[in-house]
């Protein structure tokens, strides 16, 4: 049977609707695959619109992709990129509240977030115990291209971007303490390998703002009241000598912390750990570290048959130690 030329040019509309309902669906997919929270939790801008400091121009979309290689426990886990809009989420204890409140960094070597293992998952596990969980999704990369920090590991660029949204998240915990049932001398902050190296940042870097001051919340102190960082990375000035980075003065107002790392962690390897706590003593600053032999990077919370991944009982003993819960 032949196809008349009418019924040919009906044919190559319809290809051409279906061409464009596919089109359609794909954008629609990418567009789901930008990370969200999840049902009844809600992403809090962290900065007024047009004031986020050392802004970048033009900048990619944040995208999402889940990984499967490595697994973690057994199971993907997800990374996000090319965060430019930084925000935060809260999430909230649904049973007893300590009014203890901890700021949580992802790792991801500040290129990408470690969302889930690195993020929601710790949020879990401390609202689970009475504690308010604020996830940070904090600028990566930093602004621009001209890397130039001492340890040449992509973290101090033009503007350290990913300290002035860490800066600006501990005043907004403390300037809505009340609001979000939080006691403001019990905010502490989290973090896992960049992000453990992100909470001695904070843990220095809190009598000035690395910007200038936008609102109220800028003038409150964004001291974290206690610190705890796991697997921390970028602590030596360069892999071949064992010196502590110089962006980090450790003094005596530095808060209580937290360290615990793998000795065979093929990431960011156990000098920097060492080093981070002979700076905390040295400083007379009161911490607490766990080594073990085993257990590699990037475990976050799941459970492994190493015993280092029950850390979280570790956490639990050392903040009621300090008074902290």
């Amino acid at each position: 049977m032949k196809i008349k030329p009418k019924s040919n040019l009906a044919i190559q509309f319809l290809l051409v609707c279906l061409l464009t309902l596919t089109a359609n669906m794909s954008a629609f997919a990418e567009t789901l695959t930008v990370w969200q929270p999840s049902s009844g939790q809600i992403q809090i801008p962290i900065w007024p619109a047009g004031k986020m400091p050392d802004a970048l121009m033009h900048t990619k979309p944040e995208s999402m992709k889940i990984i499967t290689d490595p697994l973690v426990a057994g199971k993907p886990w997800t990374e996000i990129f090319n965060v430019s809009q930084p925000t935060m989420t809260v999430y909230s204890p649904s049973g007893k509240n300590t009014g203890a409140a901890v700021i949580v960094f992802p790792g991801g070597g500040f290129n990408g977030l470690a969302i889930d293992l690195e993020g929601t998952e710790a949020c879990h596990w401390l609202t689970s115990q009475g504690i308010t969980c604020i996830l940070l999704k904090y600028r990566v990369p930093d602004s621009g291209p001209a890397w130039h920090d001492s340890c040449h590991c992509n973290i101090h660029p033009k503007a350290p971007t990913a300290l002035e949204d860490a800066q600006r998240a501990l005043g907004l915990v403390r300037l809505n303490a009340s609001k979000w049932h939080i006691d403001p001398n019990k905010i502490g902050v989290l973090g896992f390998s960049a992000g453990g190296y992100m909470v001695a940042e904070i843990s220095t870097h809190f009598n000035k703002r690395a910007y200038k001051p936008i609102d109220a919340a800028d003038k409150i102190s964004c001291r974290p009241d206690f610190a705890i960082a796991l697997y921390p990375g970028h602590m030596q000035a360069n892999d071949k000598q064992f010196i502590l980075n110089p962006a980090i003065h450790f003094t005596n107002e530095t808060p209580p912390t937290f360290l615990l790392q793998a000795e065979n962690d093929p990431e960011d390897n156990i000098d920097n750990s060492l080093l981070y706590y002979i700076g905390l003593k040295n400083a007379g600053v009161p911490v607490e570290m766990h080594l073990y032999a085993q257990g590699g990077h990037g475990f976050g919370l799941r459970p492994t048959n190493s015993s280092i991944t029950k850390w979280p009982e570790l956490v639990d003993t050392w903040l009621y130690s300090i008074e902290e819960i």
